[in-house]
C-alpha cells in the first residue's frame, strides 16, 4: 500500500528529515563555502610578495572566487590558483565596477555583498563581518569596527589616544600617500607619550589587529605619531592595503620597503584577536 507523506503526517508518524527539508535547503548545503576572512587576508597580502605563495588557509576560498571570476570571463585559467595576486585584484575590481560600485569601493578588495553576488548559485560565505557604519571620533572620520579596535588597544595599554588623522580624509595630508583616504587608517599622537608608552601603545595597537608604526620626522616629512591602518577593513583605500600587506611580510609600510621596527607581536586581525579572547 502507498502512503503519502501527508498521511504519514496525520497519523503522526516519524517522517526523516530528508524527506521534509525544502529542496533549495539541498542546493544551498551543496555549495562549497568561503570564509569571507581568509579571502581579505590574502588580498591584502598576495599582491605583496615577492613570489606566489598561498597565504595559509586561504588557498580553497581564494579558489573559488578565482574560479567565480574566470567564469565570468574576467581573469585567466592560469591564475585560478589560490593566490590573490595583483591579476585577481585588478579582476575582482573589475567585477566591482560591473555592479556599478567606484572609488574605494571598487579597490579590488572583496566586500560582503560583492562576494555574495559572486557567489550566487556558486558558493556560500563563513565568517562574514563588515566595518559598520561611518561615524567621528574626536572630530575625526572612522567606521565603526576601526572604533571598536581602537578602544579595544586603549583598554589594553591603559593609553587614551588622541587622534591627529583619521579615515575618509582623501587629500587632507598630502604626505600620507592616500592611506587615509579609504576605511581603517588612523594617525595617533606620540609627541606626548613617553618611549615606554610609545611601544606600549603599538605593542596594543598590532596586539587588537592594526597594521601600527611608530612613525619619526627621520623617516619624512611628518611630526613624531603613531600610523595605524586597520588590517582586513574592506573600505581600505589601495595603499592602506599594500601597507597591510607589507606588515605581514614583516616591512615598515614605507616607500623604502625597509624592515619593520616596531615591537614584534602575532599578526591578527580584530575578529582573531576577538575569538582568542
Amino acid at each position: 500500500m502507498n502512503v503519502s507523506r501527508r498521511s504519514l503526517l496525520a497519523l503522526g508518524a516519524a517522517v526523516p528529515a530528508l524527506a521534509l527539508a525544502p529542496q533549495s535547503a539541498f542546493a544551498a548545503a551543496a555549495l562549497p563555502t568561503v570564509d569571507m576572512e581568509a579571502v581579505l587576508k590574502a588580498a591584502q597580502w598576495d599582491p605583496v610578495k615577492a613570489d606566489e605563495a598561498v597565504t595559509a588557509g586561504a588557498g580553497p576560498s581564494v579558489r573559488l572566487v578565482e574560479t567565480a571570476l574566470r567564469g565570468l570571463g574576467l581573469i585567466d585559467a592560469s591564475y585560478v590558483d589560490g593566490h590573490f595576486g595583483t591579476r585577481t585584484v585588478a579582476a575582482y575590481a573589475q567585477w566591482q565596477k560591473q555592479l556599478g560600485y567606484s572609488g574605494i569601493d571598487a579597490s579590488g578588495l572583496p566586500g560582503k555583498t560583492s562576494l555574495t553576488r559572486l557567489g550566487d548559485g556558486q558558493f556560500t560565505l563563513t565568517r562574514v563581518y563588515s566595518v559598520g557604519a561611518r561615524t567621528t571620533h574626536q572630530g575625526f572620520p572612522v567606521n565603526t569596527r576601526t572604533l571598536a579596535m581602537l578602544k579595544a588597544a586603549q583598554t589594553r595599554s591603559g593609553i587614551t589616544f588622541t587622534v591627529e588623522q583619521g579615515s575618509y580624509s582623501p587629500g587632507a595630508d598630502p604626505t600620507s600617500a592616500g592611506t587615509h583616504d579609504g576605511g581603517g587608517a588612523l594617525d595617533l599622537d606620540a609627541e606626548a607619550l613617553t618611549a615606554a608608552k610609545r611601544t606600549a601603545a603599538v605593542t596594543a595597537l598590532r596586539q587588537v589587529g592594526f597594521a601600527a608604526w611608530l612613525r619619526t620626522p627621520a623617516q619624512g616629512d611628518w611630526p613624531l605619531h603613531i600610523h595605524a591602518v586597520a588590517i582586513s577593513d574592506t573600505d581600505l583605500s589601495a595603499s592602506a592595503q599594500k601597507q597591510v600587506g607589507a606588515y605581514y611580510e614583516g616591512r615598515n609600510g614605507l616607500a623604502n620597503n625597509a624592515a619593520d621596527d616596531g615591537p614584534r607581536v602575532s599578526k591578527v586581525t580584530y575578529e582573531e584577536y576577538l575569538r582568542s579572547l
